[in-house]
């Protein structure tokens, strides 16, 4: 049966007052004094008042100093101590309450701690080397490829970084040092060039600032992508060549029968054909020396009007806004290439020419160039592989135009980004900075 602590402070105060009402009554009847009856039943009541009290309080006082002892243990981070108290009043539903808390509290840390093994098994298996360092660059943990890469598998701990890579693997320190450095980069490792891919992340762990350095060997999927290329290249090369040489062949084999029989006015006709076949196999191939031998962009100051006036003679469209005053900064032959590129591609898209759009617009540290047309716009698939090398929708494209204007606007610091418009056409937007 369920007993309140407010029912057993109530049932003590009653035996109590019982207790002293019985003494007083029968103190009362052999003095026959109502007065000394009542002071020596209070005198009786009073130690077992005291004594019942402390009964209760005792019990109390155990479990609430039993519950204080768990509830500092819980704030060090020890859950393994549960309670035993049998009480079916307030305290015991306490005692409960902490119990099952503290059950939650031991499962949920195996529960981490199972996720926190089963996390640094996979870092340590992981074949990328990984390095976490604090604010003053000591390493505080590291994977087993990042000793193997950077201490011949010794232990890495309490190391400086920089300090450690200087003494070891001097040929990493530039990238790190190169303040926010990221991608790709060759290093000499064992008479080898060796390629990495560097990635850095910086964030707060313990309310301390850290930085993760991640490094990921990319030799072979870089041979194997540097493989595929050439492949590639090759198909488009020789399919190109087979498409001009086929017809150059059957075009000398007809000019011969020709002269044999002296038709002078078809003959001449083969001789253009050879001519045709011959400058585009030009054009096809110097396309692609351009690409190949593209040089490094010569930078300078430059006026937007005069620079757009002078891109409007040679291509149709039309100015969008109020061109920045700020010049911009780039190799004025390559940008005006790049922009050839893509208003000769909205052309072709199908767009009126009055609806092809030129935007220049300043932003914080860069300028923001955007080509729009109204055209038949680009699938998923050609806006994902667009901007690849030798990738073509056209029948008689080389995949090099947009791959080419890449290549400029990232040698420039830049970036390029391909979207469809939602009434139908294309918007280029380029990335330069100042």
């Amino acid at each position: 049966m369920r007993v309140s602590l407010e029912g057993k402070l109530a049932a003590i105060v009653l035996a109590c007052v019982l207790f002293a009402a019985a003494a007083s009554a029968t103190v009362t009847a052999y003095t026959h004094s109502i007065f000394t009856g009542i002071a020596v039943g209070l005198l009786l009541a009073l130690p077992l008042s005291l004594l019942l009290v402390r009964r209760f309080t005792h019990g109390m006082n155990r479990v609430l100093q039993a519950l204080a002892d768990g509830v500092a243990s819980f704030r060090d981070g020890d859950f393994s101590m549960s309670l035993g108290a049998e009480r079916n009043d307030e305290l015991g539903d306490l005692v409960k309450a902490y119990n099952r808390i503290g059950e939650i509290l031991r499962r949920e840390r195996q529960d981490l701690f199972q996720r926190e093994l089963l996390l640094d098994t996979v870092i340590q298996a992981t074949p990328s080397a990984m390095v976490l360092c604090d604010a003053r660059g000591h390493i505080v943990h590291s994977n087993t490829a990042a000793r193997k890469l950077f201490n011949k598998g010794r232990r890495l701990e309490g190391h400086g970084f920089e300090s450690l890579l200087r003494a070891n693997r001097p040929e990493f320190l530039p990238v790190i040092t190169a303040g926010n450095f990221e991608g790709l980069f060759s290093v000499r490792l064992h008479d080898e060039d060796e390629v990495f891919q560097l990635q850095r992340g910086a964030f707060t762990l313990n309310q301390r600032a850290h930085r993760l350095y991640l490094f990921k060997r990319m030799t072979r999927e870089v041979n194997r992508q540097e493989v595929a290329t050439w492949k590639k290249v090759i198909r488009v090369i020789s399919h190109e060549l087979n498409n001009s040489l086929a017809p150059i062949h059957s075009l000398a084999h007809s000019g011969r029968e020709l002269l044999k029989r002296g038709d002078q006015e078809r003959l001449e006709k083969v001789f253009t054909g050879i001519g045709e076949r011959a400058h585009y196999l030009r054009q096809f191939l110097d396309g692609y020396a351009r690409f190949a031998k593209l040089p490094a962009p010569r930078e300078e100051e430059v006026e937007w009007s005069g620079f757009i006036e002078t891109l409007r003679e040679l291509a149709p469209f039309r100015v969008v806004g109020e061109l920045p005053e700020r010049p911009g900064r780039f190799d004025p032959a390559q940008l005006q290439q790049v922009l050839l590129n893509l208003l000769r591609n909205a052309e072709e898209s199908g767009s009126a020419p009055e609806d092809i759009e030129l935007e220049v617009r300043p932003e914080p540290a860069r300028h923001r160039i955007v080509v729009r047309d109204r055209g038949r716009g680009m699938s998923e698939a050609v806006l994902q592989n667009a901007l690849l090398p030798f990738y073509s929708t056209k029948k008689t494209g080389t995949g090099l135009g947009l791959a080419l204007c890449r290549e400029i606007v990232e040698a420039h610091g830049g970036s390029i980004q391909l979207a469809n418009r939602d009434d139908g056409g294309v918007e280029v937007t380029l990335l330069l900075p100042v």
